[in-house]
């Protein structure tokens, strides 16, 4: 009897070594289910609050780390000295993270000849390029205009945006009014050179960016040369960036050019930046250089314990699900959306890498709708100015999931990098280069059709 026992055991070690040892399988994709864009990390809240939910699974400590970036995210840093928040400046562009992430979603273009310090759209600049291929700051002035200060500090310039109006048409005669930005200059503490690049920013949403973190390095690499092998992918390339921890370039994921490798860097340099904060990837402040910095300005001015809180909190943000799966009108825009080739770059379906460390997004599928690769949106977008492999025409792919809720969260929409178009239909429109069979392809549509792409992209 015993021995019977033990070899029942010893073929149940076996069957389960077998199965061990078999290459991961993913669910078919009749058997997944469309709503959980961030696979098991996903919230079916599509209130108000849907952008700001953390991660399920995490300890009572994992969670107080969490809670502790949430409240940091949100308040405003002042100047020092202060108990609470110190540090902000001397030149700044606004004075929290959820100032510009408005509800964790996007934020708000200035209105025609608004000052843009009134709202959250940010202005990199550039002159030529740095020792590793990157921007190069502009003497006087660095990577950003700052266009606020503290009291007593001359803040670097003002920027203000206007738009020139042009009138698209479709072929059964519906017209769109697109808004094509020119930007001003004025005020500058000193002057500007010759040759200076300029490209608006609109800071995005941020939910959803630890998983988009644990995407391997290898999987970007293989969604680029999967072109090679199938017509309906757009061809596209990874930003290779200067990691400022590693000190070696990198794959980039994080940015309107995936620009930045991490969300820690991500993070840092937003701190820096836009608020004016040192902190311990970018410990010297953006003055440096220049006449509005002082010099008892040479410590970090967030604590690293707080920084990684920080760090963790957008690390562990859940994604809204998907709505009105199926939907007729909605399931025949998922069908337009495949067949316009728009699947091409904003890919629906990834599975992130095995992270033990970090089981929460752990070999998750998830559905961004993106490839989180460089593609050329031809001169309607452009904006001139490159950034190491990316070009001044070209790119990230921007990530689609919860884009149907950011009138619900922040109260506006405001997409593309530069916040130009109001509506997802403006925003298609202004797709060019790489993109251009897709907008072609929209423009051509019957009106009936058109009307259902966009409700497939409102139910992501």
């Amino acid at each position: 009897m015993r021995k019977q026992f033990t070899t029942y055991c010893y073929l149940f070690i076996i069957v389960i070594l077998a199965a061990s040892c078999r290459k991961y399988q993913d669910f078919p994709a009749s058997e997944q289910d469309p709503r959980l864009s961030g696979g098991s990390q996903t919230t079916f809240d599509a209130g108000s609050g849907a952008f700001d939910h953390s991660f399920e699974g995490l300890s009572v400590h994992d969670q107080l780390i969490h809670d502790i970036g949430d409240k940091e995210f949100s308040l405003a840093f002042v100047t020092a000295p202060a108990p609470l928040n110190p540090g902000l400046g001397p030149l700044y562009n606004n004075i929290s993270c959820g100032s510009c992430h408005q509800s964790q979603g996007s934020g708000t273009p200035p209105t025609p000849g608004q000052p843009a310090g009134l709202a959250s759209l940010l202005m990199r600049i550039s002159y030529g390029v740095d020792e590793h291929g990157g921007p190069g700051p502009v003497p006087g002035f660095g990577l950003q205009l700052q266009n606020n200060a503290i009291y007593g500090t001359q803040k670097e310039a003002d920027f203000t945006v206007n738009y020139i109006l042009q009138t698209f048409t479709y072929p059964n005669g519906d017209s769109v009014q697109l808004h094509k930005p020119v930007y001003t200059i004025s005020n500058s503490y000193a002057g500007l050179p010759g040759g200076l690049l300029m490209s608006p920013r609109l800071p995005p949403e941020v939910f959803g960016m630890g998983l988009l973190e644990n995407i391997g390095d290898a999987t970007i690499i293989a969604m680029s040369n999967q072109a090679m092998f199938d017509t309906t992918i757009i061809p596209g390339h990874p930003n290779y960036v200067w990691d400022v921890v590693k000190n070696q370039m990198v794959v980039g994921r994080f940015g309107h050019k995936a620009e930045r490798s991490d969300l820690a860097q991500q993070i840092g340099v937003a701190l820096n930046e836009d608020i004016g904060i040192t902190n311990k990837i970018f410990p010297v402040e953006n003055c440096y250089g220049q006449p509005q910095f002082k010099d008892d300005n040479m410590h970090p001015e967030i604590s690293d314990s707080l920084f990684n809180c920080l760090v963790y909190y957008l690390k562990t943000i859940q994604v809204p699900a998907r709505r009105n799966v199926t939907d007729p009108t909605v399931l025949r825009g998922e069908q337009l959306f495949k067949q316009a080739k728009c699947s091409g770059c904003h890919r629906q379906t990834i599975v992130t890498d095995v992270n033990v460390a970090f089981p929460q997004v752990s070999n998750q599928t998830i559905h961004p709708y993106t490839d989180l690769l460089l593609h050329d949106l031809g001169p309607g977008l452009a904006d001139g100015r490159p950034v190491y492999s990316a070009n001044g025409s070209e790119f990230r792919t921007c990530p689609l999931w919860g884009i149907g809720l950011t009138q619900v969260v922040t109260g506006q929409t405001s997409f593309l990098h530069d916040g130009r178009a109001a509506t997802l239909e403006q925003a298609i429109l202004w797709h060019g280069g790489e993109a251009s069979y897709s907008q072609n392809f929209f423009v051509h549509l019957p009106k009936n059709d058109r009307i259902a792409l966009l409700a497939f992209l409102n139910s992501l």
